[in-house]
């Protein structure tokens, strides 16, 4: 189409006879167009309750469960990688309420703690999405499917969707790094980054997943955070 018959005022600007109407590929729709959201992206770590070797059993002794004790996860803008906000959560479990010495040790998490800040694990989760605000989450191995047991282990029809999910192992194993034998607490090292706290710590080994990302893509790798 050249033009129109008669004149015709769209957004505020008059087209005339003789004005030709311009494709939606134009800079005019471009300059009218308003920016989105900052994409973002959560990266996160859980604890869950073990005993010893029940790592070994895969959780299948009378009585073993995976059940979430604490959530941790970092909000980043996945442009530029930098951490925007942190999550952090004890939860008390439902089915085994008092926590192994052998998790204790491991995680630094104790009974008391989880009595006096822990909540139960249906709050957890809701605010972990809310937190998440539509971004996708990230974990260093199936951590989704562990939050799908409990939503499942404690029948929680109303559970709010899980957002989009993004293990990190396949993309690390494409940039070149074995992760086989090993936990989140060592993706900062493996990628050549530096890991500060508590190696199974939620929130710290979070902050290991996100610093080994950060480092890959620093030297050139895909940015999955952006689904590139």
């Amino acid at each position: 189409m050249t033009g129109v018959s008669s004149a015709l005022l769209i957004k505020n600007v008059l087209i005339t006879r003789s004005s030709p109407i311009r494709s939606r590929s134009s800079s005019f729709f471009h300059r009218i167009r308003m920016p989105g959201p900052m994409p973002h992206a959560i990266i996160f770590d859980l604890e869950f309750t073990a005993w010893p070797g029940s790592m070994e059993r895969h959780w299948m002794a009378p009585g073993e469960f995976r059940e979430v004790v604490q959530i941790g996860a970092v909000k980043v803008d996945a442009r530029n990688l930098a951490a925007t906000a942190q999550f952090d959560c004890l939860v008390k479990p439902r089915l085994n309420p008092v926590i192994s010495d052998y998790l204790g040790k491991l995680t630094g998490i104790t009974n008391d703690a989880i009595a006096e800040r822990g909540i139960d694990f249906a709050i957890a989760y809701e605010r972990f999405v809310t937190f998440a605000d539509g971004g996708a989450i990230v974990a260093f191995g199936r951590d989704d499917l562990v939050l799908a047991e409990n939503i499942a282990l404690y029948e929680l029809r109303g559970a709010p969707a899980m957002p989009n999910y993004k293990n990190v192992i396949p993309w690390l194993f494409e940039n070149g790094i074995d992760p086989r034998g090993k936990h989140a607490c060592d993706v900062a090292s493996l990628c050549g980054a530096h890991f500060e706290g508590r190696e199974h710590d939620a929130l710290d080994d979070a902050r290991s997943v996100a610093a080994g990302i950060a480092a890959l893509i620093g030297r050139g790798a895909r940015n999955l955070l952006l689904g590139e």
